[in-house]
């Protein structure tokens, strides 16, 4: 039996919603958020670094989203959510497997990081100080990359409603976390219309439903 070790808001989501558009039986062990925002130590118990996801399956315990991905497609999946082999939709699918966390996420995260230092308590000599780094940082990379990129991701879905092409596929799921984190924390709407409707045909899916009632309320910190 696989177990997913899930961490409320977070990219943990995303894997049960894999296993609910697979149909493969699943069990949830839970894990909340300390104040601060992040992870408990209770999930260093399960792997070193204590980040979610991470899954079991027997002996086998796997971190990190795309690789949890590849492995359950490749485990369980048999040929649904991947394109066919040697195909254009197959690189496509690969490289938004890989864009969603070493392009999309970086800055997300930045931003989210830099806007807690602007209203983060401190003395108050050192406030304009931070909240001035904290601005310039934001207004001459961190927003820059984060629309460049929106505006990528946005044009991408020209040439099909998904990102690898015509069908879903498990790229789409990869790619929906930054998408709603952007939608979250980074001002995206409705002037990128073909990202908003991503979003709304992600949410009307009976799987990513089913993920929720599962897995509990999912909104990203902004």
């Amino acid at each position: 039996m696989i177990t997913v070790h899930h961490l409320n808001h977070s990219r943990s989501q995303r894997v049960l919603w894999l296993l609910e558009e697979l149909g493969v039986p699943y069990e949830i062990k839970r894990y909340e958020r300390e104040k601060s925002g992040l992870a408990p130590k209770s999930l260093q118990a399960v792997h070193p670094l204590g980040k979610s996801p991470v899954i079991t399956e027997g002996k086998i315990t796997l971190a990190e989203s795309g690789a949890i991905i590849e492995y359950l497609l490749e485990r369980h999946g048999g040929t649904k959510l991947a394109p066919p082999r040697d195909t254009p939709e197959r690189l496509r699918y690969m490289y938004w497997m890989h864009f969603a966390e070493g392009s999309a996420m970086p800055p997300l995260v930045m931003k989210l990081l830099f806007d807690r230092i602007e209203t983060s308590p401190m003395p108050f000599f050192a406030k304009p100080i931070a909240r001035g780094i904290a601005g310039k940082v934001k207004a001459m990379y961190i927003g820059p990359t984060i629309q460049r990129n929106l505006d990528f991701m946005e044009a991408s879905l020209e040439d099909g409603p998904w990102f690898a092409g015509r069908a879903f596929s498990a790229a789409d799921i990869q790619m929906s976390f930054p998408v709603e984190a952007a939608a979250g924390r980074a001002g995206l709407d409705a002037r990128r219309p073909r990202l908003m409707d991503f979003l709304d045909r992600i949410h009307a899916r009976p799987a990513y439903q089913r993920a929720l009632e599962r897995g509990g309320p999912f909104e990203l910190m902004s």
